[in-house]
């Protein structure tokens, strides 16, 4: 096993190592000159020149990407072009308002949806079964932002239960967040039930469930001893890919709540053109979402003794 995490930690290097090389040649061969962003189109060749030395953009190229490798290594970007602030704080606070966001519907998401799958497919056919089934259908086919709108209306203006906005430190971010919680997991619930009661109901076509009924064992045993636990691979698999689009989400809620996180940072800083942190950010995710894939890796062997990690 150690030797495994070991073997894929350093496999992480060049593909961190190839985001940073795409993230560096993006911002500075794309995107606009920071120092013109900064000064305007009539600043003077002195305070350009005076800038550029400041943020270390007269440097060549090499220097400069190396220069992005070394805050990489150490997690310590500097600071923002607009505000002057220093970046590592920003994330930091930014970070623990997007995982305090996503954290929640990420795991209650999983424990519930896989459970009330579980439900489901043990009624199979019956009527709970087709209509829970009609129901998530159709939430599939609205909109995230129809979801977002309808219960701003409800929760917050109607019955005044959540703020509609704003945020507080601390416990105080309980009423803020809770709405937008609710969201994420109710627009998350139609489609993953409705795949994982199908992964139920193909495990339950399998040779060994027909063996377990052969000796006896009763229905509620071998559903969740046996079909629960092999299904948690294709469960485990289609929870890692839906992690971009429960990113994005976040990016909604945050927009569309005011909430200062990491998603609300980003599009600010894409608005003001503030590349120091756009660079951080994209490798603050990259990292993080390798990160994430290894410790996949590593619970798959546990899930399934199968899995074997040589």
């Amino acid at each position: 096993m150690l030797a495994y995490i070991i073997r894929r930690v350093l496999y992480m290097i060049p593909t961190i190592l190839a985001v940073a090389l795409l993230v560096f040649l993006l911002f500075h061969e794309v995107g606009e000159d920071p120092v013109r962003v900064a000064l305007g189109p009539h600043a003077s060749p002195e305070k350009i020149a005076a800038l550029e030395a400041k943020w270390g953009l007269d440097q060549p190229m090499h220097v400069q990407f190396g220069a992005f490798l070394k805050e990489i290594a150490t997690m310590d970007f500097g600071r923002s072009y607009v505000t002057d602030e220093k970046l590592s704080g920003l994330f930091k606070e930014g970070a623990w308002v997007s995982l305090s966001l996503t954290a929640p519907p990420f795991i209650l998401g999983l424990l519930l949806n896989v459970a009330l799958s579980l439900l489901i497919a043990f009624y199979r056919g019956s009527w709970f079964d087709k209509l829970s089934t009609a129901v998530f259908i159709i939430s599939m086919s609205i909109s995230y932002l129809v979801y977002i709108i309808g219960f701003q209306y409800l929760f917050a203006f109607q019955l005044d239960w959540f703020p509609i906005n704003g945020y507080s430190w601390g416990v105080a971010s309980i009423p803020y967040l809770t709405l937008p919680i609710l969201i994420m997991l109710f627009v998350r619930a139609g489609p993953e039930i409705r795949l994982y009661r199908t992964v139920f109901l193909d495990e339950t076509s399998e040779d060994y469930v027909r063996t377990a009924r052969a000796k006896g064992l009763s229905e509620n045993k071998i559903l969740f001893k046996h079909i629960l636990k092999n299904a948690m691979i294709p469960i485990l698999t289609n929870t890692v890919t839906a992690i971009p689009f429960l990113v994005l989400g976040a990016f909604l809620m945050e927009r569309f709540f005011s909430l200062p996180g990491v998603g609300d940072l980003m599009i600010t800083a894409i608005n003001t053109g503030d590349f120091p942190v756009l660079k951080g950010l994209c490798m603050f995710i990259a990292i993080g979402y390798s990160v994430f894939m290894l410790l996949t890796d590593i619970l798959y062997a546990y899930v399934d003794p199968r899995v074997k990690l040589g």
